[in-house]
């Protein structure tokens, strides 16, 4: 989603024109798998953040394109909502102290950063979801001045046909009715309220399936250790509001389609994967172009001449649909590359946690890949589907199922089972000593003590919530707290509820 569009196919043969050329991009694609064309040396990790700006009354601030201005530095980018930002971090290798060296220059960055904000009036803010944000930061007139956001919005409700639902049943905050969100909204724009940090992983394409799989098995756990998005518009919702808020946000579908079971194009997908191409012909081959652009690259022609082909029509037709874990599919320097993109995570709290939820992940799902019977054959698709769910709805009190144990709470899983393989993948993939106890030391203790960002937000409002508070007082003295302890840089398990 990061190229640029311009007008897209508009008639019925450019549609057809766009049809072929995308089914072309996929006979290279299948060609190149079938061949020794993918550069694969070391295992690069990447990472976006995706950042909230506030003013000083913590509300959004709709001031993007002059902070990226003052900010001035091509790894900052806009994105959909006037109030957000994303840090593209580059590429590093994943083993010795790549960790540590990734918090250090994110840590360098947010603060150079954050110091251009404030000469724009703004702040910014790591967090899954703002909680001061409210209906009238949905209107369309808050989209970032690009054009694609503004295409992109125009073809979802297109395809729709009426506006947008946002319906959800949240999980009871202490000694209170569930509270419920029921609304209708006329932008893409509550997708905004989605701020997420995206892991990435190159690598050789006969091994994406099993690290795809993998990452599929550990949506769940991940999630449940590092929600952080339990309020929207005012309610307390799941504890990762995140994921079902950007489902309903860029749902094409009507409710009849629903009911038809056309699927959506946020999705977990429906099946364990045996290569990279099940997953981009899938995604050809259920769901119709939103920005069909096409070029006049001819891809085989560029594979007889020796040259990677970019296959545009293709990258831009992934870039819009939405899986938590998506194939990517690059060239970088004339050679093309592989990722597994992982997204289920929420921006935040802190870039410690931040890095210690990546050395997690990356470091169980090695072990999970290393393992003689891999575990995507002893679970069952949906199983790996309903935790996510569950995590995404109840945290740390969801109940998850794993091969071997049955059900069992997150921080138990965590301890018992996928903290001693993310210990072992991580010394597989040659990371330090130094860099594995610090990273994978912070989540041990975020299960000890049974507290992530979600627990934390949700403890303190109703705190302050006891003491006589409204909520949205209560939102914004507890958001205030959470920035205070954001700036100190210690991770939340460790932060005081007040």
């Amino acid at each position: 989603m990061g190229v640029h569009v311009t007008t897209g196919a508009r008639t019925r043969e450019d549609r057809q024109r766009y049809r072929r050329k995308i089914k072309q991009c996929l006979d290279a694609l299948a060609a190149m798998l079938n061949s020794e064309t993918f550069a694969f040396h070391r295992r690069h990790m990447g990472l976006e953040i995706e950042l909230n700006l506030i003013d000083d009354r913590l509300a959004p601030a709709m001031t993007n394109t002059v902070v990226l201005e003052k900010i001035n530095d091509p790894d900052f980018t806009l994105e959909l909502g006037q109030h957000n930002l994303e840090l593209n971090v580059r590429p590093r290798p994943l083993d010795g102290n790549g960790a540590v060296e990734l918090e250090q220059d994110i840590r360098a960055s947010l603060t150079r950063a954050n110091s251009k904000a404030h000469d724009a009036g703004a702040d910014l803010v790591t967090i899954g979801i703002l909680p001061t944000i409210r209906e009238e930061h949905f209107d369309a007139r808050w989209l970032s001045p690009h054009g694609r956001y503004r295409m992109l919005n125009e073809r979802i409700f297109a395809a729709r046909g009426e506006e947008m639902l946002l319906n959800m049943e949240g999980d009871p905050m202490p000694g209170q009715a569930p509270d419920r969100l029921r609304c209708y909204v006329e932008s893409i724009l509550p997708e905004a309220a989605c701020t997420s940090a995206q892991l990435h992983l190159q690598v050789a394409p006969e091994d994406f399936a099993a690290h795809w799989n993998a990452a599929q098995c550990l949506a769940g756990p991940q999630v449940a250790l590092a929600a952080n998005s339990p309020f929207l518009l005012g309610k307390a919702l799941w504890h990762e509001t995140r994921i079902p808020l950007f489902e309903q946000a860029t749902d094409t579908r009507s409710e009849e389609l629903k009911n038809q079971g056309v699927r959506p194009r946020v999705w977990f997908g429906e099946r364990w994967i045996t290569s990279i191409f099940d997953l981009f012909e899938e995604n050809v081959r259920y769901f119709p172009g939103l920005l069909p652009e096409i070029e006049d690259e001819d891809p085989m022609a560029e594979l007889a001449e020796g040259r990677a082909p970019t296959l545009r029509e293709l990258r831009l037709h992934n870039g819009t649909v939405w899986r938590w874990n998506r194939p990517v599919y690059d060239v970088v320097d004339g050679a093309p590359h592989l990722r597994v993109e992982n997204r289920v995570l929420p921006a935040g709290p802190t870039v410690v946690d931040l890095v210690a939820n990546a050395a997690f992940f990356y470091g169980a799902q090695r072990a999970l890949v290393n393992e003689d019977r891999p575990l995507w054959t002893q679970m069952s698709f949906q199983a790996a589907e309903e935790n996510l769910y569950s995590a995404a709805r109840h945290g740390l009190g969801a109940q998850l199922y794993w091969p071997g144990i049955g059900w069992i709470p997150p921080d138990e899983l965590v301890l018992r089972r996928l903290l001693p393989m993310a210990h072992e993948g991580l010394r597989d993939c040659g990371v330090s000593d130094t860099a594995r106890e610090r990273y994978l030391d912070i989540i041990e203790q975020r299960c000890v003590a049974r507290r992530n960002g979600a627990s934390w937000q949700r403890e303190t409002v109703a705190r302050m919530e006891q003491r006589g508070m409204s909520r949205d007082r209560a939102l914004v003295g507890m958001l205030r707290a959470y920035i205070e302890l954001m700036h100190t840089g210690e991770p939340v398990h460790t932060w005081p509820v007040g």
